[in-house]
């Protein structure tokens, strides 16, 4: 393989439990809730979708299924996309909407999975280049320096950023050319067989893992290093 593409939600790193989002989100607020009140409230969102990275949710409501759609093409749609679930819950300040998105963004809301930095370690070793190809609406970047895992990758191609999403191939396609990688010799690594599987259109290998929580997958990304061996 002349490369590899990763996505990043799900397949290199996991966002935090809905639980954890909501008590980051409440730091420095003046809103309190009980440990009764905060389980319900984070029960309550995670069943509505609205942490980014936390799980599709199982309806969208008819004035949101437009942006949502679209909503990784720009950091507005996003915004606008995930505040909106997230108001479907009511909170006690309307404030934690905006606090709660922006608490996804900080890079102390994700973690890598446990065998991320050895397989990123590893293609580096090899000479493979290595990209991120994510839907997404802000900048993930500083999620992978806080984790020490930027010096492995050598290109991030974003949605937001292009105003494209998976699965068109035209992303796929950025990222093979900043990384001087033929299509057909690169692989791609991913966790939506839709998203992610746009790849195939380019002639890409596809590789899919589960998007389990962090300590239920501890070496699901061992297998890269077999296929592109």
């Amino acid at each position: 393989m002349d490369a590899v593409l990763f996505d990043f939600s799900g397949t290199l790193f996991r966002v935090e439990s809905t639980d954890a989002w909501l008590r980051g989100a409440m730091v420095g607020s003046r809103t309190a809730l009980s440990d009764t009140e905060l389980t319900a409230a984070a029960r309550a969102l995670e069943a509505v979708g609205a942490l980014p990275g936390g799980g599709d949710p199982a309806r969208v409501p008819e004035e949101l299924a437009e942006t949502w759609q679209v909503r990784d093409r720009s950091a507005a749609l996003h915004r606008a996309a995930y505040t909106g679930l997230s108001r479907q819950v009511p909170l006690p300040d309307p404030a934690l909407h905006d606090a709660l998105y922006d608490r996804h963004m900080t890079p102390a809301a994700w973690a890598p999975y446990p065998d991320a930095p050895q397989v990123l370690r590893a293609l580096g070793e090899r000479g493979i280049p290595v990209g991120v190809v994510s839907n997404i609406g802000w900048d993930l970047r500083p999620v992978f320096r806080e984790h020490g895992l930027d010096r492995y990758v050598d290109t991030y191609v974003l949605s937001f950023e292009h105003g494209i999403q998976k699965p068109d191939p035209r992303l796929f396609a950025t990222a093979c050319e900043a990384l001087g990688a033929d299509p057909r010799r690169t692989l791609m690594v991913g966790d939506n067989r839709v998203a992610d599987g746009g790849a195939g259109a380019l002639g890409c290998a596809v590789h899919f893992v589960d998007h389990l929580p962090v300590a239920d997958r501890p070496a699901g990304l061992l297998p890269v290093l077999e296929l592109v061996s």
